[in-house]
């Protein structure tokens, strides 16, 4: 069977490997004469877009997970932001261990960051959950109501009460906010809010943990 050059359109001897006329490399596929064995086979199964996530696999991990860090995020919440940390280590994580089966073995940002948000919102809420019943255990079980009380009491005397003055806040305006928060409400809106944070810090760290998991994991690849 005789064939010619797809750029100089000479003809070309039987397996010849470049052309003689302009040196261009050919490669010449002849399917009555090729080795079937070497033949590419077909996929037993479809490809999976990287773009997307297959949730039947990829929530039981994040959940899991999540979980756990919630748990962990609340003993650690004293070290500040160390307990976020765990949160986007353990998204990153909840990614890795959905791509040990998956195929393509990576996936995208959006994919990734999809993945840490799902287990940042279980981490949150099971941090918020775990905190509200320390809170309430320590104040009604353990009659450790007081000692909270003088606690925050120190504080709003003392730190508050010093950053309102650096601000340049009038003798009746500190007054005014330290009556609003040393009352019950206050105390407790107080609480909610440092709830409130923990939740939101939490689940920014693991959308960010979740995209840098499936990054790290396609320069892996």
């Amino acid at each position: 069977m005789e064939t010619s050059c797809s750029r100089c359109h000479q003809t070309l001897q039987l397996g010849a490997s470049f052309c003689p006329g302009c040196g261009l490399p050919q490669l010449v596929y002849d399917a009555e004469t090729a080795d079937p064995s070497l033949q590419p086979g077909r996929w037993e199964e479809a490809v999976r877009d990287a773009g997307s996530v297959v949730w039947r696999q990829a929530l039981p991990p994040a959940l899991g997970l999540g979980v756990a860090a919630g748990v962990a995020c609340t003993f650690l919440l004293p070290l500040g932001f160390l307990g976020m940390l765990v949160m986007g280590f353990t998204a990153a994580w909840a990614v890795s261990v959905y791509l040990r089966r998956q195929r393509p073995a990576w996936i995208t940002l959006g994919a990734g960051a999809r993945i840490g948000l799902v287990t940042g919102l279980a981490g949150s809420w099971t941090a918020a959950a775990t905190i509200g019943g320390l809170l309430f255990a320590a104040r009604y079980w353990l009659r450790l109501g007081a000692a909270f009380d003088g606690f925050w009491t120190q504080m709003v005397e003392g730190q508050l009460t010093a950053q309102w003055n650096s601000m340049g806040a009038d003798a009746q305006t500190i007054a005014t906010m330290k009556a609003m928060m040393l009352s019950e409400n206050g105390r407790a809106a107080w609480a909610l809010c440092t709830i409130g944070f923990v939740m939101a810090a939490s689940t920014v760290f693991a959308i960010a943990g979740g995209a840098l998991g499936a990054k790290l994991r396609r320069q892996g690849r």
